[in-house]
């Protein structure tokens, strides 16, 4: 394994902007950023052997530092929606940043996908780990939260994402990996044509702002239904209120296990190509958004601008709202446990 290690600029307040490139024997690479501890690209083979950077990202490292689509980011405190900014915890309602309509989102506007990690290569020598201390307050969480990220590529092009933290102060916390694939390159086009399977037999509909109805419900028979690949395009223009909230998908789907084991979420293929991912995760849900609001933000890395259903996010995490959902999985870390998710991308070939 190649690990090479670029200082690419400096922040506005002077911060130096560090990316790292991992190589492994086979040619594919990984790359990563340090602003929000982001993974910005993931070079794999198609069935001809031609590499492609299969993950949407910006052309300039600066537009991370701007970056409200969280391309690759490490997001928290709280991925995904907490219902008006609120919930409360041991007796004490906190009142977070709205930064999405009536709701908190992502851990905020100023949140750690924004900020810059401390980063390092690691001596096993095919792994790189990021580090952000999230003060007491920040965005009105309680607690002083250290977070570690750690990247590992092999030499069968499977990428592990674990994720560690610590409180210092009963907080609540729900990290994941919000990168957007297009596995038949990068700002190439239109991702309805992706087979999708998701290994969740239900999924939660949500109201007008995005938040969680209640209870989880079967997706037999509606155009939530993943159980079996199909095109991502093949029903996202059904006439069905939950499309219509999100101009497409953007819903959380439940896997079978709740208690932290290791089970497959999903798999994307690109048919054309042969180029596959294999997801599986330790958290309880996986959140699909097919980037239906992606025009506008900001150029790709190949020069063109990134548009609407051109990449597909697909978010291992806790479930939505969870803060205010006591049915739902635990969302709670209090002092001196562990919290330790972890992700994992395989990238294959289906011939």
């Amino acid at each position: 394994m190649e690990i090479t290690q670029y200082v690419e600029g400096f922040s506005p307040d002077g911060q130096a902007l560090v990316t790292y490139k991992m190589v492994n024997k086979s040619g594919a690479s990984v790359q990563l950023c340090n602003i929000g501890a982001a993974l910005t690209g993931v070079v794999v083979p198609d069935r001809k052997g031609l590499l492609a950077d299969v993950v949407a990202g910006y052309q300039d490292i600066n537009q991370y530092l701007n970056d409200p689509a969280h391309f690759g980011k490490t997001v928290g405190r709280y991925a995904n929606r907490i219902a008006n900014g609120k919930f409360t915890l041991e007796g004490t309602t906190y009142r977070l940043n709205r930064n999405n309509g009536p709701n908190h989102l992502h851990g905020g506007p100023q949140a750690m996908a924004s900020k810059i990690w401390i980063s390092r290569v690691e001596d096993s020598g095919n792994a790189v780990s990021f580090a952000y201390a999230s003060p007491h307050n920040e965005e009105h969480y309680p607690g002083n939260v250290n977070v570690t990220v750690t990247y590992v590529w092999n030499d069968n092009n499977i990428l592990d994402i674990e994720l560690r933290a610590v409180t210092d102060q009963t907080t609540i916390l729900n990290l994941t990996n919000h990168t957007y694939f297009n596995l038949q390159g990068e700002a190439s086009g239109s991702i309805h044509d992706h087979l999708l399977q998701i290994h969740a037999n239900h999924y939660l509909p949500t109201d007008k702002t995005s938040i969680p109805l209640g209870t989880p419900v079967p997706v037999t028979d509606t155009p939530f239904d993943f159980t079996k690949s199909k095109a991502i395009g093949q029903d996202i223009f059904a006439d069905n209120e939950q499309l219509h909230i999100g101009n497409g998908y953007d819903h959380c789907w439940c896997l079978p296990l709740t208690d932290g084991s290791w089970q497959q979420a999903a798999v994307l293929t690109h048919p054309e190509s042969g180029r596959k991912v294999s997801i599986h995760t330790t958290q309880p849900g996986i959140q699909i958004y097919t980037g239906n609001w992606l025009s506008g933000s900001g150029t790709s890395k190949n020069g063109k601008p990134h548009e609407d259903r051109h990449a597909i996010a697909l978010e291992c995490q806790n479930y939505p709202d969870s803060p205010n959902r006591p049915d739902y999985p635990n969302c709670v870390l209090k002092p001196g446990e562990l919290y330790l998710e972890k992700i994992r991308y395989a990238f294959e070939i289906e011939n």
